[in-house]
């Protein structure tokens, strides 16, 4: 399956993007999700049974258009908006301008020159036609297939209005004065109101979503390059891996690389939300977008182009954004039915107000103004938007959230599990004392250590072997989760791990004592053994990470439920628990162990976990929501549900927050739809003492748009 995401033009409201999403699905070989807000169209399809041609094809079947680049319309749009406003205030005037006591010219009065005033009314009504020919073409393509939506629904409306207004005009042009039932005036409003409502729904919407497009322009469009001892500058696409790239103070890194030569501090708060500077030198790692402070550095281009940081990100934040929450799939499944009710109401008004008048005016109008004042636009943005504002914000806290129904889920979680190493603490560890055998000497023992450990990704192995320059060959390397390595050098077999994987070799503890020191000291503790005897054990220390303890107050004080788990020993994980806050702990912990641990309290959805996401995977995929602390380098391999880049950990608090603010928006989104339906509906039928004529409900139907939006763009701040 090839996947490919379309930017599709000509959506309005959730019916449309339900009706393209259910038309492409039903094509074979293709998987669609249709994404309103975005825009777009994520499609996965077999190469064998349909090519990129035949699903544009299907895209415009559906009445829609698939845009290669998304094009920018706003300028002309606003033009005609504003001709076409002018215009109306203009009809207006002559229509109404007597009622008002306005003075109209003699040759501009229906009385004096009814074939002048009926021209322009109708010329108008005509040009409004073919200005809001999307409107009417989307309407009948997604009638004839069985997919009604808004446009649909005005369409008819308009339609009718005019065709009614046509049917009158041909009297007036054979001598009769009453214009009572000219309605080409409304055929021009109705179609302005909807032009500008989606010309204002389209600019906030714009705005939602800035925070993930403007993600795309952080890099700089070039950048400067050693070649042969000569500076180069050479745009992002010229860039190749292995390149020498020079970024002076003030410049924006262009690619993921590694630092070469110099130092610096860079503003990485693109990506982690945080304005700290970071030191950065020789051997460390810098991000694409990331800024360069005060320092002239050299780096070596490692991922460029796709395969950077950054595009890893935009990617997962776009992605999350094409999936549905719980609560979306909800709306769309009312939206579906929405639209045939309000034809059926639509119908119904029509019906009773020609039995009760007997006037085919009034029941027309009627007709039309439940047409025109329902507003399944309401009831779609409802959802969406706000989970995309959301997603959006998450980003710029420090959150990379791959679907959008996590921030649903957040709003159950009350237990909250956090891995120790690299999540409580920095997992940075340093060897801060050992013992040894006597007959061994000092460096021949940390050799051995680091050479086993040299093919391990667990933390306690890295910070081992990282600063180690020297090492033996060895063969027969296994790493056994959750307890330790093994491996061969020179013949010999040699272990390092827990005291968990030292008692499966029934090894007498030697150095019993000490490990209760380095324990009561918080160190995380290895052994290093042979099949002879127990060699050396080594105490590492590991820092807890800034704002850990801000963290758990504000948890406890929110009543959420915090446990630790941990491979390493019971009095060092108890000594670091009570130290950060945490009441529960679980120490001596296999993989399989936290797995096994997070399934037993997972029992009604409501454990979120944090872990490393490299020996937590398992126990992060089973929680509801997974969070994986990382530093921004292996994105596109992470296995959790949401990825944390910010080092701050009390930004879990705001996550929380946010989580819960959208939901309530959410709701009061989808509150807002039903009541404005709820109450205009029947008052658009005409069968009630107060009554709206169609450019009324136009005009309603537009705020009722934009007060959901407006109330979504909240979630900004």
């Amino acid at each position: 399956m090839t996947k490919k995401v379309i930017n599709i033009d000509g959506m309005t409201c959730s019916a449309c993007s339900n009706g393209l999403e259910k038309y492409l699905n039903k094509q074979e070989g293709i998987e669609a999700t249709v994404n309103l807000i975005m825009a777009t169209a994520s499609i996965n399809y077999d190469e064998q049974k349909v090519s990129i041609e035949d699903i544009n094809r299907f895209i415009q079947e559906a009445g829609f258009k698939a845009l290669g680049e998304e094009t920018n319309k706003k300028s002309w749009d606003l033009v005609l908006i504003i001709c076409f406003g002018l215009l109306s205030l203009f009809l207006m005037y002559i229509s109404m301008g007597d009622m008002f006591g306005l003075t109209i010219p003699v040759w501009l009065s229906k009385n004096n020159h009814p074939y002048l005033y009926m021209n322009i009314l109708l010329s108008s009504a005509v040009l409004a036609l073919l200005w809001g020919r999307d409107i009417l073409k989307n309407g009948y393509k997604n009638l004839i297939h069985k997919m009604p939506n808004m446009d649909t629904l005005v369409g008819m409306g308009v339609i009718v209005n005019f065709l009614f207004s046509l049917y009158n005009a041909y009297f007036i042009y054979q001598g009769s004065m009453n214009f009572t039932k000219i309605y080409f005036d409304s055929v021009v409003m109705i179609i302005l109101f909807v032009k500008l409502g989606r010309f204002i729904d389209k600019s906030n919407k714009r705005k939602a979503v800035d925070v993930i497009k403007n993600l795309v322009t952080i890099t700089p469009k070039k950048a400067t390059v050693l070649k042969e001892g000569k500076e180069i500058t050479l745009t992002l696409n010229e860039i190749k891996k292995g390149d020498i790239v020079i970024c002076k103070p003030g410049e924006k890194i262009a690619v993921d690389g590694e630092i070469m030569k110099g130092s610096t501090h860079t503003d990485e708060s693109f990506l982690t939300g945080e304005s700290e500077p970071v030191k950065k030198k020789v051997g460390d790692k810098c991000l694409a977008g990331s800024i360069n402070y005060d320092g002239y550095i050299e780096y070596k281009a490692l991922k460029v182009g796709k395969d950077s940081s950054i595009s890893n990100i935009v990617d997962l934040v776009v992605e999350a954004t094409n999936t549905k929450a719980p609560i979306s799939r909800v709306a769309d499944k009312i939206s579906s039915y929405f639209v045939p009710f309000i034809f059926l109401v639509a119908l119904m008004a029509f019906g009773l107000n020609l039995l009760i008048t007997k006037q085919i005016a009034l029941s027309i109008e009627a007709l039309v103004t439940v047409l025109v004042v329902a507003c399944p636009c309401a009831l779609g943005l409802a959802t969406p938007l706000a989970l995309v504002i959301a997603i959006g914000r998450a980003s710029r806290l420090g959150f990379v959230i791959k679907s959008s129904e996590f921030i649903e889920y957040l709003k159950k979680i009350d237990t909250i599990v956090f891995d120790k190493t690299g999540t409580i603490t920095k997992g940075e560890l340093s060897l801060v004392d050992m013992q040894i055998k006597s007959d061994y000497s000092k460096s021949e023992i940390l050799k051995i250590l680091a050479s086993i450990e040299k093919n391990s990704n667990h933390p306690l192995a890295k910070s081992i072997w990282q600063k180690t320059k020297d090492f033996y060959e060895v063969s027969d390397f296994q790493e056994k989760s959750g307890f330790g390595v093994t491996a061969k050098i020179k013949g010999q077999s040699y272990y390092a791990g827990n005291e968990k994987y030292l008692k499966q070799f029934s090894m007498p503890n030697d150095f019993f004592e000490k490990a209760l020191e380095f324990a009561n000291k918080k160190m995380s503790i290895i052994y290093l053994w042979d099949d002879k005897e127990l060699l050396a054990i080594f105490g590492l220390m590991d820092e807890i990470k800034p704002h850990v303890k801000e963290l758990m107050q504000d948890l406890n004080n929110l009543n959420y439920q915090t446990i630790m788990l941990t491979g390493d020993n019971e009095n060092t994980a108890k000594i670091i628990a009570k130290e950060v806050g945490i009441t529960k702990v679980h120490s001596d912990v296999t993989p399989e162990g936290k797995l096994d641990l997070i399934k037993s309290l997972n029992t009604h959805d409501n454990v979120l976990m944090l872990g490393d996401g490299i020996n937590d995977s398992p126990a992060l995929k089973s929680a509801t929501i997974g969070i994986s602390v990382s530093n921004g380098t292996d994105i596109s391999s992470d296995a959790s549900d949401i990825i944390m880049l910010t080092s701050n950990m009390a930004r879990l608090v705001d996550l929380f927050k946010l989580g819960a603010k959208t939901m309530r928006i959410i709701k009061e989104n989808l509150f807002w739809a039903f009541i404005y339906n709820l109450a205009m509906v029947p008052l658009a039928t005409g069968l009630l003492p107060i009554k709206l004529n169609p450019m009324i409900a136009s005009m309603a139907m537009i705020l009722s748009s934009l007060t959901v939006v407006l109330n979504s763009l909240r979630l900004k701040k």
